[in-house]
């Protein structure tokens, strides 16, 4: 009896120091727009890189990370880096306003900026592993990170999102819906895509994070057209032509299509995919180099 009263309380003592989803209620943010920032730090840190993990719409850093199909934590337990969960305050991400797609603009993009940097100091985190990763409204914001905060930003692997700055507002609204870039219509050359890029940075000349693409061939939420619109801007960007260099079939999914542009961006084209593709943990940490 004894025996199974300290087993119990051994057991509990365990699960009340293990890492949870702790929110940060002050990370330095001086944007106007005010998302929520969530961390997890694992029990054991073993390396001194960060992975941000960015939602989907209608959900929040909690939802995300409580999903199964979401496996950053995970990845986080096993591997022992620092994760952190940025939370919405509209139905989607803003990556439509000027305040978003402008580096130090104001916007939601600026706001996950601060979070970064109020991580790599808090955390200890290596300036040159951090990682920004999300799936739908979340790709989308991972793209525009990487447009406007570029500096910060060593690598992104995103999941069925769009060009940045393919959503823009005509209007300036925040978190606008676009049904033209939604349904695959909004296409432009690589160069013009590379200059939208360029544009919400302007002057930045230094290194760009390197992109990992996904998305799924019969995608109904966002058009399948929205990848190769992807892999224009980004190879533009990056000075690469667009056709890849090798197209191969992606082990162990044979019905996903992997697209090598170089080392710096890399398509991965899901045949008979929809909205979302699933987070591949092991293939985006390669990416990582996690």
């Amino acid at each position: 009896m004894l025996f199974q009263s300290l087993a119990a309380s051994l057991t509990y003592g365990s699960a009340a120091l293990a890492a949870q989803l702790t929110q940060v209620s002050n990370y330095n943010n001086n944007a106007k727009a005010k998302p929520g920032m969530w961390v997890y730090v694992p029990d054991t840190v073993k390396v001194d890189a960060l992975v941000v993990a960015i939602h989907s719409c209608q959900s929040s850093a909690q939802k995300y990370f409580a999903n199964d199909k979401i496996p950053w934590h995970k990845g986080s337990d096993g591997k022992g880096y620092v994760t952190v969960w940025p939370s919405s305050t509209t139905e989607c991400w803003d990556v439509s306003s000027k305040a978003s797609l402008t580096h130090d603009g104001g916007g939601d993009s600026n706001a996950i900026a601060n979070m970064i940097k109020y991580a790599i100091t808090q955390y200890k985190i290596d300036p040159a592993k951090v990682f920004v990763t999300g799936g739908s409204s979340g790709a989308m914001m991972s793209n525009v990170l990487a447009a406007t905060y570029p500096e910060l930003i060593t690598a992104v692997s995103l999941y069925s999102g769009v060009p940045a700055g393919c959503f823009v507002s005509s209007s300036g609204q925040a978190a606008a819906w676009n049904n033209t870039c939604s349904g695959g219509q909004s296409t432009a050359t690589a160069q013009k895509w590379g200059d939208v890029v360029r544009n919400m940075y302007p002057g930045y000349n230094g290194t760009r994070p390197r992109m990992q693409i996904w998305h799924g061939s019969v995608d109904g939420t966002l058009a399948p057209a929205n990848y190769q619109e992807t892999i224009k801007q980004w190879t533009n960007v990056f000075g690469v032509p667009v056709t890849p260099t090798s197209s191969k079939p992606d082990t162990p999914d044979k019905n996903y299509r992997m697209d090598d542009f170089g080392p710096n961006v890399e398509g991965i084209w899901a045949v008979g995919v929809g909205h979302s593709v699933p987070s591949h943990l092991t293939a985006s940490e390669a990416w990582f180099g996690l």
